[in-house]
């Protein structure tokens, strides 16, 4: 996954993004429609309609980097929430990159008692 430190703040666009976009349109989505900054060393994650392929894209000191993971044969569990951009946490981000649920990625197991 991306070497960054955990308190780097994502933002993942909910929903599907065209995937024909690169750094410029990414980065107009990202000011003009979500109106956050592009240079606050953020990670802004995108998905495509058949939720196989993401993009992040990031400001790095004296450039914009645009990483790329598609996958070949399962899908991501995107999130789809009412907002068109959500804040989560780096290791939400690595989990959803893994393929994870974030909505049950966060759930309390029900133990029971063993007596």
């Amino acid at each position: 996954m991306l070497a960054m430190a955990p308190e780097v703040k994502v933002y993942v666009a909910v929903g599907a993004t065209d995937m024909r976009k690169s750094i410029n349109g990414l980065s107009l989505l990202v000011e003009e429609h979500f109106q956050l900054d592009l240079f606050s060393g953020s990670l802004f994650a995108f998905c495509n309609r058949s939720r196989n392929r993401v993009k992040i894209l990031y400001w790095d000191r004296n450039g914009f980097c645009l990483w790329l993971k598609r996958l070949e044969q399962d899908t991501f569990r995107w999130p789809e929430t009412e907002s068109e951009v959500l804040e989560i946490s780096r290791p939400a981000l690595d989990w959803l990159l893994h393929g994870l649920d974030l909505r049950q990625a966060h759930r309390r197991l029900a133990y029971g008692s063993v007596s």
